[in-house]
């Protein structure tokens, strides 16, 4: 397999999705009696990779998950979605990474998140990995594994002269200043920006100048994301931050703000291989994302999308369905 070349490779988290729904979030100390629970595959590494397959890429998963039930459901659930698996490895050493998630019928959500195996993904095998990455068109990391393997990942991937796509989340204030120098494409979102840059971002203008901040670091380019005000590009040091538009939704389930921003990434490792150009990413990543909020879903669950002619369309559907008496949630 390590001899095939990919569109796509992404090196990142899997976490099995434990949701339960109930009519409010539980007060600390207090049991109460939920409606529904289901299982999802979650996780922004998984999240981007299976979107990017099912867009069409030829994708690969470097992961690391447990030697149990949930770890074999996973590696399944890649197969079943067309990703290569032969470097998402097993471990007895952690459980598969889990995220307990509870959501009202607000839509507000509480979330633990154990890393598990994910944390064990190891310098040995990213070299197991490395004809794989050199062949890649694409490599993309987040920071869900240890920083320092998604950091060693990304050296690789640049020494090979394949493009880097780094995703700073969830997002450390004190991350290293290689991460910058070695992004082709920095992707975030508005808290992360802050965070990382020290200033508000907020408003468009606000992302403008965050993104002149990332740029100044080192980064090849940079997209701040910004929910309903669409997202802010800038292609290089000394132009000009472009905001890209969207159309605003409603929301099902805020836990779905996760996995719509990694609809929009792995969109994102499409365009990219297609189209060799950050501002057209920017706008396809921004249209293959904001129908994904307005149902409920996790990993399994990215929006359908049927490529029409030079475009995109997205097709909102329910991705929580694991069993034939799991309704249909559609919100258009």
């Amino acid at each position: 397999m390590t001899e095939e070349a990919f569109d796509v490779m992404v090196v990142g988290s899997c976490m099995t999705d434990l949701v339960s729904q109930a009519p409010r979030l539980p007060k600390a100390g207090e049991t109460i009696h939920g409606h529904k629970f289901f299982i999802g595959f979650g996780g922004k590494g998984a999240n981007q990779c299976i979107q990017a397959a099912r867009l069409g890429a030829k994708t690969a998963m470097v992961a690391k998950v447990g030697k149990d039930f949930f770890g074999d459901n996973y590696i399944q659930n890649f197969k079943d979605n067309g990703v290569h698996t032969d470097l998402v490895g097993q471990t007895s050493d952690a459980a598969t990474g889990a995220a307990s998630i509870i959501v009202n019928d607000a839509g507000e959500n509480a979330i633990v998140i154990v890393a598990g195996a994910n944390m064990l993904l190891s310098s040995e095998e990213l070299q197991e990995a490395l004809p794989a990455i050199s062949r890649a068109k694409v490599l993309v990391c987040q920071l869900e594994i240890s920083p320092k393997t998604s950091l060693q990942t990304l050296r690789m991937a640049r020494e090979s002269k394949v493009k880097t796509i780094f995703n700073p989340a969830p997002a450390i204030s004190d991350l290293d200043p290689d991460f910058y120098r070695i992004s082709d494409v920095f992707c975030c979102n508005e808290s992360e920006a802050e965070l990382l840059t020290g200033s508000p971002v907020a408003t468009v203008e606000e992302a403008g100048r965050a993104a002149q901040e990332l740029v100044s670091r080192g980064c090849g380019s940079v997209i701040i994301t910004l929910g309903a005000q669409g997202c802010v590009v800038l292609g290089a040091q000394g132009s000009t931050p472009k905001q890209v538009p969207t159309t605003a939704v409603t929301a099902v389930d805020t836990t779905c703000v996760e996995g719509s921003g990694s609809a929009a990434e792995g969109g994102m490792l499409v365009s990219l291989v297609e189209l060799h150009a950050v501002d057209p990413v920017a706008s396809h990543a921004s249209l293959r994302g904001r129908w994904v909020v307005s149902c409920a879903i996790r990993e399994p669950a990215t929006a359908l999308l049927v490529r029409w002619r030079s475009t995109w369309l997205i097709i909102p559907r329910c991705l929580w369905r694991r069993w034939p008496e799991e309704p249909l949630r559609w919100q258009q």
